[in-house]
């Protein structure tokens, strides 16, 4: 998996990387059980500081994208919770959709949206 970076983008380092690495595993690029690289090895590849690598690996663990091993480092681990994460995503939903309707986008075009999204994550686009 190749982690982009935009330095001239207003979105934290550690958020395009988290969102890079949950991409990664949606597009099944990275699957579970897949160890990522580890914190040092990270922020050589991608020319970032180990702090911010660091960071996004915390970030992924607590919401349940990862686990730390001793021995393999951070593995790529899905939290079992699934209700959660639909509540979840169900209050994220709720905002993004607020901002559709305030922009006059409508829900048959919400909907075009999302089929295609899902359809290039099944087939390993993004």
């Amino acid at each position: 998996m190749i982690i982009e970076i935009d330095f001239q983008s207003d979105e934290a380092i550690y958020i395009q990387l988290r969102n890079q690495i949950i991409l990664g595993i949606a597009t099944s690029a990275i699957r579970e059980g897949d160890a990522l690289p580890s914190v040092r090895q990270m922020a050589d590849d991608i020319g970032i500081n180990m702090h911010t690598v660091n960071k996004a690996y915390t970030v992924l663990k607590q919401e349940g994208f990862l686990r730390l091993d001793r021995r393999r480092g951070a593995v790529i681990a899905l939290d079992a919770d699934k209700m959660q994460a639909m509540e979840e995503m169900k209050n994220t939903l709720r905002v993004l959709l607020a901002e559709a309707y305030c922009k006059n986008i409508t829900g048959n075009e919400v909907h075009e949206m999302i089929d295609e999204i899902l359809d290039d994550m099944k087939n390993g686009r993004m």
